[in-house]
């Protein structure tokens, strides 16, 4: 896997996950969209990972390098 996710993209997309799952987690008991928070885990892993799968498939690169 090549990376394909830049700096600032990163960043963005561990702070967004990061606070999507802490909505799940935090999210009052009668709240019945905290499940939502939970899609949070894809932008954490892809900005982790520094790869993108929709990125491959649209042939888009945010990060410098080779």
């Amino acid at each position: 896997m090549t990376p394909n996710v830049g700096g600032f993209d990163r960043i963005l997309r561990v702070v967004v996950g990061l606070a999507l799952i802490a909505f799940a987690i935090l999210a009052p008991a009668g709240v019945t969209w905290s499940w939502v928070g939970w899609i949070g885990v894809v932008p954490l892993l892809t900005g982790l990972l520094r790869w993108c799968p929709a990125y491959t498939l649209f042939g888009i690169r945010t990060c410098r390098g080779n």
